[in-house]
C-alpha cells in the first residue's frame, strides 16, 4: 500500500535536523567562490593547453601562480560562506569574503594580465591584492578569537 505525500515527506525527513535559513549573504559568497573556483579551472586548463606552447617559461610560471592563488581562495570563500552560515549578523567573515574577491581580482588578475601582455608595471598591482588576502585571513583571525 503506497504511502501519502505527508507521510513519505515526514519518513525522509525524520533523522534530519531542522534546516538553518541560509541568508543572502552566505549564497551570495557561495556564488562568487563557486564561479572564482570554476574559472580557476578554465584558466588553468587554458595555460596548460593553449598558452604553454605561446608564453615563456617564466610567463607561464606567473599565469599557474594566478591560478593557484584564485583557487584557494575561491575555496576560502566557499568556508568563508559557511562560517556566515553559522554566525549570521557577523561582519568580520563577510569582510574577509569580499577581501578575498578583491584580492583574487587584483592578484590573480594581475598576473593574468602580466603574463599575457608583457606589461611589467602590472606586477605593481600584484601586492595590493596580497595585502587583501592577507586582511582577509587577519579578519577571520580575529573573528576566531573572539569566541
Amino acid at each position: 500500500m503506497p504511502l501519502g505525500p505527508a507521510l513519505r515527506q515526514r519518513g525522509r525527513n525524520a533523522d534530519r535536523p531542522a534546516a538553518r535559513e541560509t541568508s543572502e549573504m552566505d549564497r551570495t559568497l557561495l556564488f562568487a567562490g563557486s564561479v572564482l573556483a570554476g574559472l580557476g579551472v578554465a584558466l588553468g586548463a587554458f595555460g596548460a593547453h593553449a598558452l604553454k606552447l605561446r608564453l615563456s617559461p617564466e610567463m607561464l610560471e606567473v599565469w599557474e601562480t594566478g591560478v593557484r592563488y584564485q583557487m584557494y581562495h575561491a575555496l576560502a570563500l566557499i568556508g568563508v560562506a559557511w562560517v556566515v552560515s553559522q554566525w549570521p549578523g557577523s561582519t568580520l567573515p563577510v569582510v574577509a569574503g569580499w577581501l578575498f574577491v578583491g584580492g583574487t581580482i587584483l592578484f590573480s588578475g594581475s598576473l593574468y594580465l602580466l603574463a599575457t601582455s608583457g606589461v611589467a608595471w602590472l606586477g605593481a598591482i600584484t601586492p595590493l591584492g596580497g595585502l587583501a588576502f592577507l586582511a582577509g585571513w587577519a579578519c577571520l583571525a580575529v573573528f576566531g578569537l573572539q569566541g
